[in-house]
């Protein structure tokens, strides 16, 4: 049912409440009495439109809470996932984003702050490359950095870029950085980055997720740009959580 419909069906019950209405009116009528119920009271619209509105967020808030419960350890303890700041802290802060994401170069520098305030975070990385080839290329270099023990320098050396991350510019770092360019190649093309970047991809859909950088905190869905005070304060907010 459209939400045009779903309107006139709410004002028709709010006009009508009788059961047996719709045998006893033909569609005319029914037509004039919710064109003079709105007339009469226009708020109504407003009414039931807000409350369309509030149904769906409330339905999008229990399936992503559903999902956080279903994926919590997926989220937050993949082997296949990059580990920052401290793997055995008690906060667990994941990020997904593209390194051709410019809000995500910009929160680059509050991320860092974060885990350098806090010696408890641990700092998940997904890798979700949505932005082109280029993207992809970086991601999947990244990732292959993993088996040369370069994944932090790679990372933040990528998210450092002025240019667009493409192959020339994330090949450059890789030789930059001294990593085996040619094992790297070979790396790129691993099962375990197939995957990693798919569940990315599917995780992100579930949560509802459409740009980066996103985070997860806790029980905290964080899409965009967020500074180094509000991560603190999610922070702080998970790790009472787990307290409690």
């Amino acid at each position: 049912m459209t939400m045009k419909a779903t309107i006139s069906a709410a004002l028709l019950a709010a006009t009508l409440p009788w059961t047996a209405a719709a045998d006893v009116l033909d569609e005319g009528r029914v037509r004039e009495l919710v064109l003079e119920t709105i007339r009469e009271n226009p708020e109504i619209v407003l009414e039931a439109v807000t409350l369309l509105e509030q149904r769906k967020i409330d339905a999008q808030a229990a399936t992503q809470a559903d999902v956080l419960t279903r994926e919590r350890e997926l989220l937050e303890r993949d082997p296949n996932a990059p580990v920052l700041g401290n793997p055995d802290g008690d906060v667990t802060v994941v990020e997904f984003f593209d390194y051709n994401c410019p809000y995500c170069r910009r929160v680059k520098p509050e991320v860092q702050a974060l885990i350098a305030s806090d010696p408890d975070i641990r700092l998940v990385y997904r890798e979700w490359p949505i932005l082109g080839k280029g993207s992809e290329f970086a991601a999947r270099a990244a990732l292959a950095a993993r088996e040369q023990g370069k994944y932090e320098a790679f990372h933040w050396a990528l998210m450092a870029l002025e240019a667009r991350a493409d192959e020339a510019s994330v090949m450059q770092v890789a030789q930059n950085l001294g990593l085996d360019t040619q094992r790297l190649r070979k790396d790129m093309a691993a099962p375990e980055i197939d995957e990693h970047i798919a569940t990315s991809m599917r995780l992100t859909r579930e949560l509802g997720f459409n740009g980066t950088p996103s985070f997860v905190i806790g029980d905290a869905l964080v899409p965009g740009l967020v500074d180094l005070d509000r991560l603190q304060s999610l922070v702080t907010e998970a790790r009472n959580e787990e307290r409690e």
